[in-house]
């Protein structure tokens, strides 16, 4: 395992901000989804939406598709806002079946993520 300026703790990846490829800020990362058995982050679940935390959805994103962009401070995907108020999400008051691998499928889809 390699150790340097790219790891970073889950504590501090939660609150990042993510923007889309013009530079819109989407939201921030709220939490993140890792694999039980190999230990990889599977998808970063970005806060969007909502005043104050009331009304916000969550929506999972393939991490394979954010990519840290050092001089915004945050992460950037190549979707639109219209894209991602399409895009597969939850409300915060809910918690999807991880477990389904139609749900982690459904999210890869849209995303155009293969495994």
């Amino acid at each position: 395992m390699q150790v340097g300026a790219d790891n970073i703790e889950a504590s501090r990846v939660n609150g990042t901000r993510v923007y889309n490829t013009d530079g819109d800020n989407l939201g921030h990362i709220y939490d993140v989804v890792i694999g039980k058995r190999d230990g990889r982050v599977k998808y970063a679940i970005m806060s969007f939406g909502g005043f104050l935390g009331i009304g916000e959805d969550y929506h999972p994103i393939p991490w394979d598709v954010l990519k840290y962009d050092e001089r915004q401070g945050g992460y950037v995907v190549g979707i639109t806002i219209d894209q991602l108020k399409n895009a597969p999400r939850y409300a915060s008051d809910t918690s999807p079946d991880w477990v389904d691998p139609a749900y982690g499928k459904r999210i890869d889809d849209y995303y155009g993520v293969s495994y």
